[in-house]
């Protein structure tokens, strides 16, 4: 006796027993042979069917044992519980199991490795621990994680939270096999928001999807995010590892991040105190950070270049490490200068560039002029350029252009604004000033880009 399990409807052939006859009547499923007959099913591994048509398989057998039950078939209704059942596979094949032994199945075997999480968290939970500071424990492990405020310094808080990702910098680490630094990359997109208003980042938690965990990735994608929190100063608290089979190809994974900072109440920085005549300081960045990452990859497939080629750009750099250059975190050197009362608005530069990032912390009636002369423009940036022949515009507001991070100051503090925020470790150029706006005109605008950067 055989029983197919077909995908859909199943159409099923159990053996019944001998004919009024006194023969063997073979039924068969789907398209094979109907009414063939044999006399020596042993022999012919062949045998009188009961057909039943159900929208499941199970239904169709409890069908099938209705049909069996009756009592011409009751000799053979022993032997049919004892028969093989045989379950076709996408290929057609037959392969043999049995009906009242199927192999029990597993998380594992639905493609989510338990053990595999159970290892990276216990790998990670030191990587955790490293990133520990006053007012939380940065255990992993537990439901939820507490972080309290006040045991950090604070007296009235005022709480400021941010969400952000890594975009499609993510392919890049994936198809050159690195994954050092894109944690770092999760950080400083979420922090850097955190702390253009004054905010103090208290605490981070990360969010890791992947089809199938790979152990030694993730540690290292963990790793990344650590190194990123003490940069910051804040604690990693907790995180959240979903093995997703089916929804990733392999290899591929996400990441987001998740950060909380505070700031005393009545200190926050939203910009309003920006007016005319005040100047623009423009803080380095590290190279393209996280933003414009599906034309930089658009780039390098026309370019012909793969990523462990040299980088035409970075002496002494394969293509995927020099682009991977993780985002530069400007928490403590900014937060410095806040607390020096020096900084009057801040502008973290993302996707849209300097053209749509700086009107966000700009009142009305003021808008930002740069002049492209005043800094360098990077050799990845001017390689991009060239490569895909972008326009000036197409660049001011897809990439950083080699700012990262914008200050506006009173002019009387920018001496004192470059010294404390060089002193952070930070390269700083005066790259423009806050002049009146009226009507439409835009409220960020790159000059003389026609001569600084010049293909």
């Amino acid at each position: 006796m055989r029983l197919y399990q077909l995908l859909g409807p199943a159409r099923v052939s159990l053996v019944h027993g001998r004919g009024l006859d006194g023969r063997w009547t073979i039924l068969s499923v789907g398209p094979a042979r109907a009414g063939s007959t044999m006399a020596d099913p042993a022999r012919s591994h062949r045998y009188l069917g009961c057909d039943a048509c159900e929208r499941s398989s199970d239904r169709a057998l409890k069908t099938v044992l209705d049909q069996v039950s009756s009592p011409h078939c009751q000799q053979s209704y022993h032997s049919l519980r004892r028969c093989p059942v045989a379950r076709r596979s996408h290929s057609g094949e037959d392969a043999i199991s049995d009906p009242k032994n199927h192999e029990s199945l597993t998380y594992r075997d639905a493609g989510v490795d338990i053990d595999a999480g159970g290892a990276l968290v216990e790998a990670i939970k030191p990587l955790a621990k490293s990133t520990a500071r006053s007012g939380g424990s940065a255990g992993l492990g537990g439901f939820g994680a507490l972080f309290d405020p006040r045991q950090a310094g604070f007296t009235d808080p005022v709480l400021v939270a941010t969400t952000d990702g890594v975009g499609t910098k993510l392919k890049v680490a994936i198809d050159a096999d690195r994954h050092d630094t894109v944690g770092i990359d999760l950080v400083a997109m979420c922090v850097n928001d955190l702390v253009v208003q004054g905010a103090e980042p208290l605490f981070f938690l990360d969010y890791f999807a992947t089809g199938k965990l790979d152990v030694s990735a993730g540690q290292r994608i963990i790793a990344g995010i650590a190194e990123g929190c003490r940069q910051a100063g804040c604690a990693l608290i907790g995180g959240e590892t979903a093995e997703m089979p089916g929804m990733y190809a392999k290899g591929d994974y996400d990441l987001a991040g998740f950060a909380v900072g505070a700031a005393e109440r009545g200190s926050l920085i939203d910009g309003s105190k920006v007016v005319p005549g005040d100047v623009i300081l423009g803080i380095a960045s590290t190279g393209v950070h996280s933003n414009g990452y599906s034309l930089v990859r658009k780039v390098v497939e026309r370019s012909g270049l793969d990523y462990s080629d040299p980088a035409p750009f970075a002496a002494g750099q394969s293509l995927g490490e020099a682009l991977l250059t993780p985002t530069r975190i400007y928490v403590k050197s900014c937060l410095a200068a806040i607390k020096a009362g020096k900084i009057k608005a801040l502008a973290h530069i993302t996707g849209g560039g300097l053209v749509e990032n700086v009107p966000r912390v700009l009142p009305d009636g003021t808008k930002a002029l740069f002049d492209a002369t005043a800094w360098p423009l990077p050799p990845v940036f001017a390689w991009l350029k060239k490569e895909a022949k972008i326009d000036a515009v197409e660049m001011s507001r897809t990439f950083n252009c080699g700012i990262g991070m914008v200050a506006v100051v009173a002019a009387e503090d920018v001496a004192d604004a470059i010294r404390i925020l060089t002193a952070g470790g930070e390269t700083v150029y005066s790259v423009g000033s806050i002049k009146a706006r009226s009507g439409d005109e835009a409220q960020s605008l790159v000059i003389n880009t026609d001569r600084a950067w010049q293909d």
